[in-house]
């Protein structure tokens, strides 16, 4: 684990929040995209101004060395990172806070935990990276508990086996990208699994989310990437077979991907390997409108060529993300390969593209023999890159700002993505002219299938001072009743959590709720895992 300091209210590192006057500065680029006054930057919460209500119970003395009930790490485990959570984090508002935390170092220590909260009837939430957008790790439980634990996973995090022939990794699941990919390296292999959280998220907390990767076509979420999976349950271990590939019913690994710890705690998995890659080929495509992208798109995602990058930006996101500011959609538009050289498939990408009026001003950069890192794309594609990392920090200074910034994602089948589209983009406006005076939203694709997008929205307005929270979720509930009418599911990789419940209660068949909750009784007999999460009580 990292010992440099992270937020306790907001994203990332605790040393990248700027400076008043650095956040000046983004306020002035801000205020003119809002047309309204200036905006002044605030201060969070101090350390000693934290509100968090005092623990009802404490661990015995049995579990006391994996335990701490202080108050920073009381706090530090309360909220995810979504707008929701870091509003109210900088209010210093921790009134959810877990009772204790627990930092198991084996799965005897998860057990002897999950054992004590199940005789004492104290819902027990697992915690990777924290990194959750949902409210997926907040020990908003309802009634019938005596309290929460937060159980902190990341002390168990090393690759414990690694084999080359099958070209597979047995891995703790509290391991994070870096740490993982670090102790993957010297076999010369990777995960290939690089969502925005990278840093800080874990391989349980993909697993549990099925969370989606960076790479845009073929293996984009970690269920393409697991091989078999280990879950600690209150009714004993729960642990599936490695194999390639089954027909032999419905597959037990499908319950624990996506299961966000209510079914039990990952603690380990087999995950498939790649060879490090050394051929990259990258470009940054720029066509007149959005419509025209799409249409490429959707072409070059039905062709069979897989680009590792194919994330599309309308205009304004290509303006606030410097990608490109003459009004103009962009593309950006990557290969990579451990065994061959790529200018064919490149080639023929922009050969696609081109047929739908999209233009290449920068030209292809290719790039071989880097297998240490990727390979920096240079130009557009850079400046996308950039901005992608650094995303999440912007956040904390648009909450400091007093601006709602948030995201939210679906997917659809092409057939329906125009109508989705223009109804997402009607109900988000409409909801920020009436909720915040002001505001404005933007859309990308972050994944491509032969089949259908997957389209992320980016939304700002100004937010009034100690009513960001009801405001938020007014403009959420606008954007998912939009989504959840015309077709989208409800989230594409940013799982359910309590945000998403109403909407995915909506979209699972109703027998299949049945069947989850008959589950949940079987494997977790007295609710305490992560209680409101997926199923009710």
């Amino acid at each position: 684990m990292s010992t440099r300091a992270t937020s306790i209210w907001g994203w990332g590192y605790a040393d990248k929040f700027p400076d008043a006057r650095a956040r000046r500065a983004v306020a002035g680029q801000v205020s003119p995209l809002l047309g309204g006054p200036a905006l002044e930057p605030r201060e969070p919460a101090s350390g000693d101004a934290l509100r968090l209500p005092r623990p009802r119970v404490a661990p015995p003395q049995s579990l006391a060395e994996l335990c701490s009930a202080e108050d920073a790490d009381r706090a530090a485990h309360t909220y995810g990172k979504g707008y929701g959570d870091l509003v109210r984090g900088f209010h210093g508002d921790f009134s959810p806070a877990p009772d204790f935390v627990a930092r198991p170092r084996s799965e005897d220590d998860v057990r002897a935990v999950m054992d004590w909260c199940a005789s004492h009837r104290v819902a027990l939430i697992p915690f990777g990276g924290g990194t959750s957008v949902v409210r997926g790790v907040e020990a908003a439980i309802g009634n019938g508990f005596q309290g929460a634990v937060s159980l902190d996973m990341r002390r168990m995090d090393r690759v414990v086996e690694v084999d080359p022939v099958s070209r597979a990794a047995r891995i703790q699941a509290g391991a994070t990208g870096p740490v993982l990919e670090s102790q993957l390296a010297p076999h010369g292999l990777t995960l290939r699994h690089f969502p925005q959280s990278f840093e800080f998220s874990t391989l349980g907390g993909w697993i549990a989310t099925r969370a989606g990767g960076h790479f845009a076509t073929l293996y984009t979420h970690i269920d393409d990437l697991v091989q078999s999976t280990r879950m600690l349950t209150p009714r004993g271990p729960y642990e599936t077979r490695r194999l390639p590939a089954s027909g032999a019913g419905p597959a037990p690994d499908r319950l624990v991907l996506g299961s966000e710890g209510t079914l039990g705690v990952i603690t380990e998995a087999w995950v498939r390997l790649q060879a490090r890659p050394l051929f990259r080929a990258s470009a940054s495509v720029h066509f007149p409108g959005f419509d025209s992208g799409v249409r490429a798109v959707r072409e070059l995602s039905q062709s069979g060529l897989h680009p590792s990058n194919c994330r599309l930006l309308d205009a304004q996101e290509s303006f606030v993300h410097g990608v490109a500011g003459d009004g103009s959609s962009v593309l950006v538009l990557a290969f990579e390969s451990a065994d061959h050289p790529l200018q064919p498939w490149m080639e023929r990408a922009l050969a696609l593209t081109a047929s739908h009026g999209g233009t290449c001003p920068e030209g292809v950069r290719y790039r071989s023999d880097e297998p240490e890192a990727q390979a920096r794309a240079g130009g557009a594609a850079e400046s996308w890159r950039s901005a992608f990392i650094e995303a999440p920090y912007l956040q904390n200074v648009m909450v400091s700002l007093g601006v709602i910034a948030d995201t939210f994602e679906t997917a659809c089948t092409w057939d329906r993505f125009d109508a989705l589209h223009g109804a997402i983009l009607e109900s988000v406006r409409e909801a920020l002219e009436r909720i915040c005076g002001a505001g404005m939203v933007s859309c990308r694709f972050t994944h491509v299938y032969p089949d259908g997008p997957a389209p992320y929205y980016t939304f700002i307005g100004p937010a009034r001072r100690g009513a960001e929270w009801e405001q938020w979720m007014e403009l959420k509930r606008a954007a998912s009743e939009a989504v959840s009418a015309h077709g989208g599911t409800i989230t594409h990789h940013h799982a359910v959590g309590r945000l998403h419940r109403p909407w995915y209660d909506r979209e699972r068949p109703e027998p299949f709720a049945l069947a989850l909750k008959a589950v949940k009784g079987a494997l977790d007999p007295e609710g305490i895992l992560n209680p409101g999460v997926l199923v009710g009580p």
